[in-house]
């Protein structure tokens, strides 16, 4: 049947979403050069907004949160695009802190639809398109990106950033993005521009990233170098690469994050108050970062998937909960660095319970453990689900459930949770 523009109109998001799936020959296709022509068609290069770029390992949602929080706060409106969606697609779009909804969603992507014409478009790379043509049409003036994978060739990138972030540089995605960290940096530091701001919030930048930068002329500031932070037990003070900000509330979100997004802030030449950023600093949260869903037993839900974000993971775990014993479960794809980033919290599990994914980038629950030393006590599952119901009946009132590995991981778990 052939499928005209009169009934993709008709189309709900859900259909829409399906559509997507199988209009490309793969799930991942690196390249501008189709997101850039559809994009020129629609006119989508030059938003009249600030935008704020955020590339990274790790670090990227907290990242675009503070910077949402903060410039909320600050008056500004602001339009944000993330990904991946933990429960429903609509999580990807916000426009001052409100999800937008089904409607606006499909709106857009016929949109899409009507203007690529024969040109192929990954699921990621449509969607992108039609979050960028969502911003233009809500007139923010303020717009942060998040990008999907790496930096240089991420439909992202076809954006012309005003101020670009790097959060941090670490080995994942080693299939697109290289196997080394310098290769990584490089990718991530596509996203700086000539003469505007690039803030790099690694604190061991790689070479290769730190030459691009001078090579093209970027305003350069790196954390520890050009802005820092003096942390006390319930405050920071936050020397930045044009002012200090004393006497700011610690966020609950990653640390060094919150300060590369105070880097960015002052850099881009938005006007921003130190209130301003106590408030937004404060009303900072994420789902799926370090999140404490239930009690007796504490169920924590982070979304680490590689070994950086686990090692942050293992750290802050240590921290809260020195004393209490601690169940993992956890659910990973296929192309991620199963032995490294479990090996970061090997040391603080009594137990784990590792589950299947499915789809074909899905790891299996025996590929998991075969990432762990020999002497591991776990056991395996077919879903994320099974897992955790499994380890709420083994775990003590006073123990921890932590729950990672996956956005999809942390999706399931998350809609246990919420039916019990």
């Amino acid at each position: 049947m052939n499928i005209t523009s009169e009934m993709q109109a008709q189309w709900s998001l859900q259909q829409w979403l399906e559509y997507l799936e199988n209009i490309h020959h793969r799930p991942i296709d690196m390249g501008l050069s189709r997101v850039q022509a559809v994009a020129e068609k629609l006119q989508l290069l030059t938003p009249s907004a600030t935008v704020i770029t955020v590339a990274g390992t790790n670090g990227k949602g907290s990242t675009v949160r503070y910077l949402e929080q903060i410039l909320r706060a600050a008056g500004y409106s602001v339009a944000c695009y993330t990904s991946p969606h933990i429960h429903r697609y609509e999580e990807r779009v916000r426009f001052n802190g409100a999800e937008l909804n089904a409607v606006q969603h499909a709106r857009a992507f016929q949109a899409i639809e009507q203007a690529r014409g024969s040109i192929s478009l990954t699921y990621f790379e449509f969607g992108t398109l039609a979050a960028i043509w969502l911003c233009q049409q809500l007139q923010p003036q303020v717009i942060v990106l998040e990008v999907g994978l790496g930096g240089r060739l991420d439909a992202v990138n076809v954006i012309e950033p005003d101020v670009a972030i790097v959060t941090s540089v670490g080995i994942d995605h080693i299939e697109f993005l290289g196997d080394n960290r310098e290769d990584i940096g490089f990718e991530k530091a596509g996203i700086f521009r000539t003469a505007k701001p690039a803030i790099c919030g690694e604190p061991e930048p790689p070479q290769r990233l730190l030459k691009h930068a001078k090579s093209i002329g970027a305003q350069l500031s790196c954390v520890n170098q050009d802005f820092s932070a003096e942390r006390r037990a319930h405050e920071f003070d936050f020397i930045g690469p044009i002012d200090t900000w004393k006497n700011l509330p610690l966020p609950s979100l990653p640390f060094v994050n919150a300060i590369t997004a105070l880097a960015a802030l002052q850099m881009s030449g938005l006007a921003i108050t130190r209130e301003q950023v106590i408030k937004g600093l404060q009303t900072a949260i994420l789902t799926g970062r370090m999140q404490q869903v239930a009690s007796a037993p504490t169920v924590i839900l982070d979304v680490a998937h590689n070994p950086q974000a686990a090692s942050y993971l293992a750290q802050e775990l240590a921290i809260r909960f020195p004393q209490q014993s601690i169940y993992a479960v956890c659910g990973m794809l296929r192309d991620k660095d199963h032995q490294a980033t479990l090996a970061a919290l090997q040391g603080l599990i009594k137990h784990w319970y590792l589950a299947s994914l499915s789809g074909e980038r899905g790891a299996s629950a025996e590929q998991l453990a075969s990432a762990l030393p020999a002497a591991s006590e776990c056991t395996l599952f077919t879903t994320p689900a099974e897992a955790f119901t499994q380890a709420t009946a083994d775990a003590s009132k006073d123990s921890v459930i932590v729950c990672f590995g996956s956005f999809l991981t942390v999706a399931a778990v998350q809609d246990v949770v919420t039916a019990g």
